[in-house]
Order: C-alpha cells, then structure tokens, then sequence
C-alpha cells in the first residue's frame, strides 16, 4: 500500500495548477438561491445565504431523471438486487447518493471514510446516506468489512448502470491526467489513514470499470437538488456543499 500511495503522489505531481472549483475544463454557471425550496426545469435551488458554482452539465439533466434513475437495478453489499426507487422515500424523503468510483481506487476508500465520519450528521437531519461504488457485491464487501464502512448504506454497480445515466466521466485521461485530480494531495495524509487495511483485490474483475469517475447528487424524493460531477480522480464533491443542500431542506 505503501508503494501505492509514493506511485499517487509522484503522479498528481504538486506543480500541476489547479483551477478554483467547478471553473477549469468547463464553463461554469452561478445558481442563486432562494429562501424557499424551488425547483425548474431541471435545475435546483435550495436555500443558501450565497451563490455557488454548478457545472454546466448539471442542468443537462431531466425533471424526470430521478424516474430513470430509480428503475435501475443494483445490488447491496450482500449481494441482494434492489432498485435504486427503494433506496429513499420517492415522495418527500432526503438522499445524499454518492457514487464513488471502483472499490479498488484508493480515492474510493478515502471518500468513503469521510461519508462514514459524517453519517450521524446525515442521520440527525433526517437524510439517507447512499454510497455505490464500481465492482461485484463481493468486492463492496471487502471495503465494507476492511476500512470499515457501514453495509446498509453500501451497494455495488457493477455494470455502471447508474453512472452511464447520470453521465458520469468515464476515460483514461480522466482517471489518470486531470488537473483536477491534484487535489488528492492537500488530502494526502486522510487519503494515507484511509487505506490502511486496503487490498487491491477490491478492484472489478472487468478492468474497464477503473476509468469510471464518479459524483455526488442530493434528492428530495424524485426532485434533484444538487448534482456534481467529479471531473477526475480524487475531485470529490465538497461536503459543506452538500451539507449546505440536506441539511437546510425541511424534513417532511
């Protein structure tokens, strides 16, 4: 492991500049929001005292997206299949639904960590925290069961149903020369604690699923509230952000 991460941090070099967020490779969008929960179009506004910068992409998504979404079947962690509609209540209930990249990314084990550490947040304001990752039930597991991470929120994608529909990045450029992915570096020693008991025997036996990047989106039952793209490995969505979304947003 140790190897790994001297091979990760020789590779996000520090000399690579860093645009400020959501501001490189894409034009970016300000959304203003709101005192009140509103939503149009497909786009979202959530209360929040300023404005934030949204991917352009994101307002490429259907009013209806939670619809396709929720038809797509993965499995938990046990290797049960579910439909992504019985993850949260599709009327009023709240899901942060982290899509991380595959189970064998190192990145993957660090965002993961930081999602367990903030659970009983998302617990008190009454959100559901879903996490799916690229690979087998049997290789969610073995992060479940190593970093650890908590089952009942984990589930595994391994064909990337839901990834191909949210139209998350996918390539070898992405996933080993983004700009974006410098930022694994100002995370180095969380990145380091998180994968102490990783093994790479977590990553898909279809290699093509470690050049799936991944992203963060906010539901309020089948309304979109917040969607973020990761523009490479390691661009993790801020957790303030997504915190700023949920936790404000009234629970029915």
């Amino acid at each position: 492991m140790a190897a790994t991460l001297h091979s990760l941090r020789a590779h996000f070099h520090p000399s690579i500049s860093v645009s400020p967020p959501n501001s490189h490779l894409f034009p970016a969008a300000t959304v203003n929001f709101s005192p009140k929960l509103m939503a149009s179009k497909g786009s979202f506004v959530v209360t929040r005292k300023h404005s934030i910068y949204a991917r352009a992409s994101n307002f490429q998504y259907s009013p209806t997206i939670a619809e396709t979404l929720g038809d797509v079947s993965i499995f938990t962690a046990a290797g049960e299949p579910v439909m992504f509609k019985d993850l949260w209540d599709q009327n009023q209930g709240i899901a942060v639904v982290a899509l991380l990249r595959h189970f064998g990314c190192p990145c993957c084990w660090e965002l993961a960590s930081v999602l367990k550490e903030s659970k009983a947040r998302f617990d008190s304001a009454g959100v559901k925290l879903i996490a799916v990752g690229v690979g087998a039930p049997n290789k969610a597991r073995m992060l479940a069961e190593r970093l650890p991470f908590p089952m009942d929120c984990l589930y595994a994608d391994p064909d990337r149903k839901a990834y191909d529909i949210l139209n998350l990045y996918h390539g070898f450029g992405r996933t080993f020369f983004n700009p974006a992915s410098a930022k694994v570096l100002s995370r180095f020693d969380a990145l380091r604690n998180a994968v102490k008991n990783y093994t790479i025997e977590a990553t898909p036996d279809d290699r093509s699923g470690v050049l799936q990047q991944g992203g963060m989106f906010v539901f309020r039952g089948k309304q979109l509230l917040y969607a973020r793209k990761d523009e490479g490995t390691g661009d993790h969505a801020p957790l303030d952000d997504v915190f700023d979304v949920c936790c404000k947003v009234p629970v029915a």
